[in-house]
């Protein structure tokens, strides 16, 4: 295994589109949201022992978040587990991370992944990051993997790209374009050269490094200043001061997207993001009439189709003529509305939060 690949696994956000299940205290990737015996996070962990040496990989995530990390990731040693004070978006996150091994390893290759997300093919996954960090060794690329799509989704962002490409499979990207409405998506899926942003990135240490410097020198100079203090006693206390200074801002906003030397792979390995229930309900195995149970221990339907329902195992749930609802139930907290309206969780959360404070939340 090449002792010069490294994996950051970006674990910081709180999953608010999945609440009540996902809260504030312990967020989507530290939940078995799929009902698979493991975590979000333990999974993409476990793929990442597939492609560098697990000492390094690493974990950014929000400090409350420490010892759900320790507990589920108990072999990650806590050098590795990089907190964040405050959310500061991906930007400083990845900066860190790539400052922090760039340190240690001025050779090393990198990916960058999310921590929650849905990989169905891993040898194929696996088979496109390694074709990628031998790409970017010694070059400076900054890659991103992107999804071929299979339909019009408005839930994504898309990443166009043209014939140009480098080692024969990395297109020069475009364009990248935030989440589309669907006649624009339709268009995308057209024209045939958009794919959907999956989020996760491949760069050598000195490419990523250098990337900073010229889109975001404010936090280059942050993260250039803690090298004197990265993988010591005071790494901790000098990155959660200087992170107050760090400004909120995505990694595809702030460099991808400004960049000229930005490749995209396109990949096929069953990916999703996982971002909605409605997510979930699309790979949930259904009964006949195409209700989705996570579990299914207690659950009785009488007269319901194409419901997703996630309830706690020990309950008996009884539902009568519901078709097409979202039924959750976690830390006493019940949500039932319509499929097509699960786009106002996030607003249902906030109002919550005013009416009854963070209790719920």
């Amino acid at each position: 295994m090449n002792k010069n690949y490294y994996a950051i696994i970006m674990a910081g956000g709180i999953g608010s589109r999945f609440w009540p299940i996902s809260r504030t205290s312990h967020p989507k990737q530290f939940i078995d949201i799929l009902g698979t015996g493991k975590t979000l996070i333990q999974n993409t962990y476990e793929r990442f022992l597939k492609v560098c040496p697990k000492e390094n990989i690493y974990v950014v995530t929000n400090e409350n978040y420490t010892h759900l990390v320790k507990s589920q990731l108990p072999d990650m040693a806590d050098n590795q587990i990089l907190t964040e004070p405050v959310m500061r978006n991906t930007a400083p996150c990845i900066a860190y991370g790539c400052f922090k091994i760039e340190s240690l390893n001025p050779d090393a290759a990198i990916v960058v992944a999310p921590s929650d997300h849905l990989i169905l093919d891993e040898p194929a996954f696996i088979t496109s990051i390694e074709k990628s960090l031998q790409a970017v060794a010694g070059h400076d690329y900054l890659i991103t993997l992107g999804i071929k799509p299979s339909r019009p989704d408005t839930g994504y962002g898309y990443i166009q790209y043209t014939d140009q490409t480098i080692k024969n499979d990395f297109h020069k990207v475009k364009t990248f374009t935030e989440k589309p409405n669907l006649e624009i998506a339709k268009t995308f899926l057209q024209s045939g050269d958009f794919l959907w942003n999956a989020g996760i990135f491949v760069w050598s240490a000195k490419a990523i490094v250098k990337a900073f410097s010229q889109y975001l020198p404010d936090m280059n100079e942050i993260f250039v200043e803690a090298r004197a203090f990265y993988n010591g006693e005071n790494e901790k206390k000098h990155i959660h001061t200087a992170y107050q200074q760090c400004t909120n801002i995505s990694i595809d906003y702030g460099i991808m997207e400004k960049a000229d030397n930005v490749y995209v792979l396109p990949s096929e390995f069953g990916w999703s993001d996982l971002g909605t229930w409605a997510s979930i309900y699309d790979l949930a195995d259904k009964d006949y009439v195409g209700n989705a149970v996570i579990p299914a221990e207690k659950v009785i339907m009488y007269d319901s189709s194409n419901c997703m329902v996630n309830v706690p195992g020990e309950k008996l749930v009884i539902l009568q003529g519901l078709h097409d609802y979202i039924v959750v139930e976690s830390n006493n907290s019940l949500l039932i509305c319509p499929r097509d309206q699960e786009q106002n969780i996030k607003q249902v959360v906030a109002d919550v939060k005013q009416k009854f404070g963070t209790k719920y939340i």
